[in-house]
């Protein structure tokens, strides 16, 4: 890290000078709850040891400047006319944090920052909320005001929801600022309770692998799924009263009414009631250590997220199948909204090596692609380096 902050420094002095202070936020992996938090469920992430940092200074005037290390430009904003960027999408972030922070009650001054990243773009760890995490923190700290981390990560989740114009539960902004390290989180995403859930991984490494598969959720079918679960509340609210989300329906209406659904919707709504009941099943597995259990749920997670909500595709099925392929895997599934994107799998320590070679000369040979694979740990939440 401290190579990292060096660098970050020197190029913050050549571009801006002034007294330089560091912040950064994790990105995340979602171990099981998939397409559950924006229908108020339960998803269970840990936040993992990739991140965003900024190096930023404060100004004297209310404009932000901005320098991205990767892809390698920069960006102006005046706080006083804060708009969308098309032209720098990853600017929009920032913008958006500094738009909902200032509407919050929260005056802000300008900001000198320099922004390195080394969550995975595009791959489903979260590369977003991590960079409205950090700069979020970056952005009140500078100007002397402090927020507790949930109501950081709600602004997060607004800003990305409202300015972005990605429709995101809370899930991936409360991991980023919450997190603890070799800890879980069970989030309800309902009532915004959380329990820190540990990571007693002795033995046991969590594993993701990335497709190279990118996709924009903005534009893919995420929406698309939000409006589906949104039709089958409204068709379930009719045959039982009670029911405002899918965190409401159960088994039993299902069996009762679920034939009344368009088959579609109805797939859409078996995966969200079976992945909640799912998430909940795995953080007891994992209070109790019950490891090989925890793999098995992580397998019928990804088989529901594949048949029933369809957001797989073949790059990540060829990853999964040749993760449980490979001794030493105790389950692996997509991670992340899908469509692209990255698996995780939880692997025996002994066989990391091996799980590497194969899974990346197995999945070279299915696709023609080349994996990237990364060993994780559950890292802390977002914070200030000093």
């Amino acid at each position: 890290m401290k190579d990292r902050l060096d660098r970050l420094s020197q190029r913050h002095a050549q571009l801006f000078g002034g007294a330089v202070r560091f912040f950064r936020a994790p990105g995340r992996v979602n171990l099981i709850g998939e397409h559950t938090d924006y229908n108020g469920g339960f998803v269970l992430p840990a936040a993992i040891d990739r991140d965003v940092v900024i190096a930023a200074s404060p100004r004297a005037d209310r404009l932000v400047r901005l320098w991205a290390e990767n892809p390698g430009e920069g960006n102006d904003f005046s706080l006083d006319a804060i708009a969308r960027d098309e032209s720098a999408p990853w600017s929009n972030y920032v913008r958006g944090m500094a738009l909902h922070l200032e509407d919050a009650g929260h005056q802000l001054t300008g900001m000198d920052a320099v922004i390195h990243g080394t969550v995975p773009v595009g791959a489903g760890l979260s590369s977003s909320a991590a960079l409205e995490m950090a700069a979020g923190l970056s952005l009140l700290s500078l100007a002397g005001s402090d927020l507790h981390r949930r109501e950081l990560a709600l602004l997060g989740q607004q800003a990305e929801n409202e300015f972005v114009g990605m429709h995101c539960g809370i899930m991936d902004q409360f991991i980023s600022a919450l997190g603890r390290a070799d800890h879980a989180l069970l989030i309800d995403c309902r009532s915004l309770e959380y329990e820190q859930v540990p990571l007693r991984l002795e033995g046991l490494a969590l594993v993701i692998a990335d497709t190279g598969v990118r996709r924009e959720l903005v534009s893919s079918a995420y929406n698309d799924r939000r409006v589906e679960c949104d039709a089958g509340v409204a068709a379930l609210a009719e045959t039982r009263p009670g029911i405002h989300s899918l965190r409401d329906v159960t088994p039993e209406d299902l069996e009762r009414f679920g034939s009344k659904l368009p088959p579609v919707i109805a797939r859409r709504v078996r995966h969200v009631v079976g992945e909640n009941a799912r998430t909940v099943a795995a953080a007891e597995t994992l209070r109790r250590g019950d490891h090989a259990e925890f793999g098995r749920l992580m397998n019928e997670s990804h088989a529901s997220c594949r048949d029933l909500y369809e957001v797989s595709c073949p790059e990540l099925e060829a990853l999964v199948a040749a993760a449980r392929a490979t001794d030493g895997t105790l389950g692996s599934r997509l991670t992340g909204a899908g469509f692209g994107g990255a698996t995780v799998s939880l692997v025996r320590q002994e066989a990391l090596e091996t799980f590497r070679k194969e899974v990346t000369d197995a999945y070279r040979a299915a696709t023609g692609r080349t994996a990237e694979i990364y060993i994780c740990s559950a890292a802390d939440g977002a914070s200030e380096i000093v």
